[in-house]
């Protein structure tokens, strides 16, 4: 600990006037008056316990020996994780001739003290490092403060490899610095944050405790940009679309609604980028793609949250055919980024992304084969009106067949596919920004794509005939009239970029959470989004 200057050290806290308080520490310092507005608060949500006074008390007596609970200029030069893999060859006789000094700073994980000498593990971001202090290096006054330090703290220190009677290598301390007190204890080690809720509300413990959560954001961070990567070698240009937009377009899905002061208009968060990226297709760029935060003001559920991250990229003159080769390649790689190779385990499936394994089938032959209904029975609206109640679900009198279907298909086809599997040719109905199939105008040239039993992918080639979209539109604005909440919109701006002329083209949007739930084997969305909406705490 660095305490060679009897004075207090820069920014340490100076002692303050006594202040009346109902809770008690049991310490006469004069800093403890600084700590009574935390500790009163504390107690009001009744969250004061024995341990957190007790740190308290600790903090006061590291002020009062004058140093600084909150240090500041540490610079930190190494890494466990480095440090550990560039010695771990090395003989105890090979490290003690290098003499080399290290530089770390991160958090105390753990602690065993022996009177004079004590070991602690300290955790970065690339790993733990385990620790050696001793009253006979850092000197008396320096090892008394060292022994107020507690799990969790954050300190700097500085010193020299060796490895101990177990052959662990080990960082010989000449230097413990404090750097952040830590005034909360961490969870037990043995048992750590079990409590779901409490590790999504708390992510910042859960990722201190909990190696796993490490271990899948950072295999989100690869994916993103291995994703990222990817696209640019393929010739998109990544670009960026509003995200307070005065229509939400692009999407079916009811919007969060916010309003501008200064030009008093109202504005929704978006739900989709896609008729900005189309635009840009109108302007003469032919591959674009954005990486994207989009806001539907819908339910939550393992696999829904209402702030998502979706990936949108089209490409002029190119067809839904062309994506889903494309699709393949991409989800390939990423498997390979992330995971080392093609078949990836999901909730005890091993899920099989190598590109050229991948199914195709029609989206009225996935209801037949897949799904065992009958062309007669799915074409009957009435008929799958009264199938979909029978199985506990919503049907409303008179709703379009095509939406009917989409209903049969969510029930009976998409549990069951759990290999990758890409149903095409959507009703045209359900699809009000996809391309007619030239063959049969009732079907849309889309395609989703499935795996494990879920929506990862939505795409389709792009309607670029603005009579055609015009219709479309007044369809969904005659829904939206009807009570339909989530019908798309009347957009005349876009539909006056069409009017220019966009060339043909196709798009896709591929959910980025759920694919990173996929790749990291995770059930729910919240395990891949660090913080994820809940309720307010009660």
């Amino acid at each position: 600990m660095d305490t060679s200057d009897s004075q207090p050290a820069p920014g340490a806290r100076q002692p303050q006037a006594p202040r009346k308080s109902g809770v008690k520490i049991g310490s006469k310092s004069p800093n403890a008056c600084y700590f009574m507005p935390m500790l009163e608060s504390l107690a009001a949500r009744d969250e004061l316990n024995e341990v957190i006074k007790n740190r308290v008390v600790k903090s006061c007596e590291i002020l009062d020996a004058g140093s600084n609970l909150y240090g500041n200029g540490f610079v930190k030069r190494d890494n466990a994780a480095d440090v550990l893999r560039e010695n771990e060859e090395k003989s105890a006789e090979q490290i003690a001739a290098d003499r080399v000094e290290f530089t770390l700073a991160g958090r105390i994980i753990s602690q065993r003290s022996f009177g004079k000498v004590a070991f602690f593990h300290l955790m970065d971001v690339t790993g733990r490092i385990q620790c050696y202090a001793t009253k006979e290096i850092l000197g008396d006054e320096a090892y008394s403060v060292f022994k107020k330090l507690d799990t969790g703290d954050i300190v700097g220190v500085t010193g020299r490899l060796f490895r101990t009677k177990t052959n662990e290598l080990t960082l010989e301390c000449r230097l413990v610095r404090l750097l952040t007190k830590s005034i909360r204890p961490l969870p037990e080690k043995y048992h750590g944050l079990k409590d779901v809720e409490t590790r999504y509300r708390q992510r910042y413990v859960d990722l201190i405790v909990t190696e796993r959560t490490r271990e899948v954001f950072a295999a989100r961070v690869i994916m993103v940009r291995e994703f990222r990567r990817f696209m640019e070698a393929e010739g998109f240009m990544e670009v960026e679309t509003p995200m307070l937009q005065p229509i939400p377009g692009g999407a079916t899905a009811r919007p969060f609604i916010t309003h501008h002061k200064a030009l008093d208009m109202q504005l929704y968060m978006r739900i989709a980028p896609e008729l900005y990226l189309k635009r840009l297709l109108v302007g003469g760029f032919e591959k674009v793609f954005e990486i994207n935060r989009n806001f539907r003001n819908e339910g939550i559920s393992v696999r829904h949250n209402p702030e998502f991250t979706m990936c949108e990229f089209y490409w002029a003159y190119a067809t839904f055919e062309d994506l889903m080769d494309l699709t393949e390649r991409l989800i390939g790689h990423l498997a390979l980024s992330v995971c080392g190779k093609y078949t990836v385990p999901y909730q005890g499936q091993d899920i099989n992304l190598e590109p050229g394994a991948w199914k195709r089938l029609p989206f009225f032959r996935s209801l037949e084969d897949i799904g065992g209904h009958s062309p007669d029975f799915y074409r009957d609206a009435e008929a799958v009106s009264d199938y979909i109640r029978q199985r506990g679900e919503k049907a409303v009198d008179g709703e379009k067949l095509g939406k009917l279907q989409a209903k049969l298909f969510d029930l009976d086809v998409e549990p069951k596919l759990i290999q990758p599997h890409f149903i095409y040719h959507y009703p045209t109905e359900i699809s009000p920004l996809s391309r007619r199939n030239e063959d049969n105008p009732d079907v849309t040239d889309r395609f989703e794509l499935f795996i494990a039993g879920r929506e990862l992918a939505n795409a389709f080639s792009e309607l670029n005939d603005p009579a055609d979209q015009r219709g479309r539109f007044e369809d969904q604005v005659a829904e939206k009239n009807a009570g339909d909440d989530e019908a798309h919109p009347m957009d005349d701006d876009y539909l006056r970029a069409l009017e220019y002329g966009m060339p043909p083209a196709a798009g896709e949007g591929i959910g980025i959470d759920r694919l990173a739930m996929l790749l990291t084997d995770s059930a729910s969305i919240r395990e891949v989004i660090l913080f994820p909406l809940l309720k307010p705490e009660s």
